[in-house]
């Protein structure tokens, strides 16, 4: 494996797993929810594959079974909607689930934020 194929550890502190040069799973860990999923999916995008604010993630595979970590929930992401096999969709709520979901990375980055509060609480 190489240093760019190996796991990334997020600031929501998620593992990422890239699984080829366009795809990759967030690993579910601590009952964490939509928002640090998204984040985690948008801190490896602008980390690891060089995407901007205005990139979108989209959801290739809902949540469920990992792909990359056995016994274990995930959600694959990617950055090219020709992948998704459907039309990419958007909606009002956070979903995890709908294969095409998609967000601006910036937005989804955003999440973040309350990771950032955690280590660095306003005074």
């Amino acid at each position: 494996m190489t240093a760019s194929a190996q796991a990334f550890r997020a600031e929501s502190r998620l593992i990422v797993v890239p699984l080829n040069a366009k795809d990759f799973e967030v690993i579910e860990d601590r009952g964490e929810g939509p928002r640090g999923i998204w984040c985690a999916a948008a801190d490896f995008a602008r980390s690891r594959l060089g995407a901007g604010g205005g990139d979108r993630l989209y959801i290739k595979t809902g949540r469920g079974p990992s792909i990359s970590a056995a016994g274990r929930k995930g959600v694959v992401f990617t950055l090219d909607p020709a992948r998704l096999g459907v039309e990419p969709s958007r909606g009002y709520s956070v979903s995890l689930s709908k294969v095409g979901y998609n967000l601006p990375v910036g937005h989804a980055y955003s999440f973040c934020t309350d990771y950032w509060e955690e280590f660095f609480p306003a005074r």
